[in-house]
């Protein structure tokens, strides 16, 4: 990350001098600094609330129990965290809140889960080998609902919607699975943090972390009795999304679809902890002042990141690499309005989105509008993500970590190119 804020910086300042666009940079560094710290506190909310509604479940021992039904294949990818350590099943969460398209809900669920990890480190401020995976993961999560995306398509009047989602989800499987290979490849050429006597100890699979102990003796009662109520709620959660899902038409439907399932999955989790006898208010009120304490430990990271990404967005270098990569796009059949849609996407997720909130309302069902759906679906905001997940343990080594999250996107990209291609000519 030291040597991509120092180019960004660099290259932006450079470029500003040679356009003349000083005024324009000096004010982008100071406009992204303030939308750094109202996105930090507006996060204080969502990160108090889903890291309370978290605590909740680990107090239940619902970590515990997703930690054993998704062990098999968790151990193969993680094999240096405990099994039955509660950052297993905090990736679990995170992995599935993103597939689902509940972005505000994953921030905190990921950064819970980087939180359980951080416990494992060996070296406080190195990102470990199951941390950079995890990250790679995390920006090429296999997407089933690119919920945003189809209500714009809906709103713009679409006579399809929900067309891209195949394309998605094929495309964020080939990102997936470029994310995990990369990962496992470069860590080798990245020797592992050093790691003490102590460390070591702690990392042994007999050697249960103390939120685990707690979790077991508070799952004692009740538990069982919580699995099933944490079934039935979610069921009952997604049959009456279908039913409000088929019963409308249009931009309602998936509006109403969206809106129910973060109420379904805070009901699920409530109705678990209050099952197995977890005194549900106090545990959240806990994990909200932990959450509260996280938000605010964001601001730095987000500062620094995102004032680097406004000033080369407004000097100009962003128009010169969109210049010099149009070869290549010419090649591969891209529109030109889609190019600055995936290259802002790993910089600028808000930025992105409207880029291609506005190509699909000039041309709602074109192929433009198409690809820059799938491409904002299948990718992700890369810096963002590693400066709010690392900024929250204080992870300044990130070790492969960005490379591997950017092959993954690269992947994304392309996959999502080729599939439109295919797909939106065979439709």
């Amino acid at each position: 990350m030291n040597s991509i804020w120092f180019f960004l910086i660099v290259c932006s300042i450079l470029s500003a001098a040679f356009f003349d666009r000083i005024p324009a940079v000096t004010q982008a560094s100071f406009e992204s600094a303030k939308n750094a710290v109202n996105l930090a506190i507006g996060l204080v909310g969502a990160m108090a609330l889903w890291l309370g509604l978290i605590r909740i479940a680990e107090a239940g021992g619902m970590m515990k129990l997703l930690a054993r039904w998704i062990r098999p294949v968790m151990t193969r990818l993680f094999p240096d965290v405990p099994p039955e350590d509660p950052a297993m099943a905090g990736m679990v969460l995170n992995m599935s809140a993103n597939a689902l398209g509940l972005g505000n809900a994953a921030t905190p669920l990921g950064i819970k889960a980087m939180m359980a990890l951080d416990r494992l480190n060996p070296s406080p401020g190195t990102a470990t080998d199951a941390m950079c995976l995890f990250l790679a993961i995390n920006t090429s999560n296999v997407t089933l609902l690119p919920l945003g995306v189809i209500t714009v398509r809906a709103a713009a009047g679409s006579s399809d919607p929900g067309a891209i989602l195949v394309p998605t989800i094929l495309a964020t499987a080939c990102s997936t699975i470029v994310a995990v290979t990369s990962a496992k490849i470069l860590k080798k050429f990245f020797s592992p943090p050093p790691q003490s006597e102590e460390s070591a100890k702690s990392r042994n699979p007999r050697h249960i972390s103390e939120d685990s102990q707690q979790e077991s003796e508070t799952a004692t009662c009740g538990g069982m009795k919580g699995t099933r109520v944490l079934v039935g709620m979610v069921i009952m959660s997604l049959f009456l999304s279908m039913m409000i899902w088929h019963g409308c038409h249009g931009q309602i439907s998936m509006e109403r679809f969206s809106a129910w399932l973060v109420p379904g999955l805070i009901l699920a989790l409530v109705c678990y902890g209050y099952s197995a006898r977890v005194p549900v208010y106090e545990t959240g009120v806990e994990g909200a002042k932990e959450g509260f304490k996280v938000a605010v430990r964001l601001i730095p990271f987000l500062v620094m990141i995102l004032v680097a990404i406004g000033m080369f967005r407004a000097s100009g270098a962003f128009e010169i690499l969109a210049d010099i990569m149009s070869p290549a796009t010419d090649l591969l059949g891209i529109p030109v309005e889609v190019l600055p849609v995936a290259l802002l996407r790993s910089l600028s997720g808000s930025g992105a989105f409207g880029l291609m909130s506005e190509i699909t309302a000039n041309d709602p069902d074109g192929f433009a509008a198409y690809l820059a759906g799938t491409i904002q679906g299948s990718t992700e905001t890369t810096f963002y993500v590693l400066a709010v997940y690392f900024g929250a343990v204080g992870i300044f080594k990130t070790r492969y970590a960005l490379a591997a999250a950017l092959l993954a996107d690269l992947a994304g990209f392309l996959a999502s190119v080729a599939l439109c291609h295919w797909l939106y000519t065979t439709a």
